[in-house]
């Protein structure tokens, strides 16, 4: 039986780029869309948010000169083309997927609204929210944190290529140690690198619990049956 009817998962756009540095891997998508078609197929009902990193980071561009505007309106369109190689993906293995954008192009997908992207999941459609939060200044982790929020969901997982979160960078330094469970406030007076501090905060204010966890190696499932996985970011008890 899941633990949760209704999940927010992150992923970072770098994941989509397997092991090369720039671009889409479609064999990593792939792999990964089938991480998430796992979950859907227990009943659980799943948006998603991804990031742009591998074709374009606006706060990249705007430390190279660019207006910071400017370059966040790129990384919004990145993510949009991240969204729609998913969806394939997703759709490929059989499983019904829309993608909202909050920046409208309607030739390519529909624009983000509430009410919409809730009618879709609980159609049992993956509803894939893409275009940040269709304003400069904010990251797809904030993104992540609102769209959390607005669609209701039990849960914000974010998966990524370690297990959870560490003290340091435990690819670096063999001796890092993992936490179980990490409060907001920890998070974000030890910066620990769990989300930008824009979603802790959001997160910590409206009391919605965050699992970093592995996206390979079918943690996320793990997760959703209520397993011990990843580490918890939570109000303090």
């Amino acid at each position: 039986m899941p633990q949760y009817k209704r999940i927010l998962l992150k992923l970072s756009g770098e994941a989509l780029a397997g092991e090369q540095k720039y671009g889409i891997d479609p064999v990593t998508v792939s792999k990964i869309c089938g991480e998430v078609a796992e979950v859907v197929r227990m009943g659980v009902q799943v948006a998603m948010v991804i990031g742009g990193g591998n074709i374009f980071r606006g706060m990249a561009g705007a430390a190279r000169g660019m207006d910071r505007s400017s370059a966040d309106y790129m990384g919004m369109l990145a993510t949009v083309m991240n969204a729609v190689a998913v969806q394939d993906a997703m759709e490929t293995l059989g499983h019904p997927t829309r993608v909202l954008s909050a920046i409208t192009m309607q030739e390519i997908c529909e624009p983000y609204i509430k009410r919409r992207a809730e009618r879709h999941l609980e159609k049992g459609r993956v509803v894939i929210c893409a275009g940040g939060t269709g304003n400069p200044y904010f990251t797809t982790d904030t993104a992540a944190a609102l769209r959390g929020m607005e669609l209701k969901c039990d849960i914000i997982i974010k998966a990524t290529k370690v297990d959870g979160v560490y003290d340091k960078d435990p690819v670096k330094y063999g001796d890092a140690v993992k936490y179980n469970t990490v409060s907001f406030e920890e998070a974000l007076g030890k910066r620990l690198g769990v989300m930008d501090a824009t979603a802790i905060s959001l997160a910590m204010e409206n009391n919605m619990p965050i699992v970093v966890c592995n996206m390979f190696g079918g943690d996320i499932a793990r997760l959703i049956k209520g397993e011990n996985v990843g580490t918890i970011v939570q109000g303090e008890s």
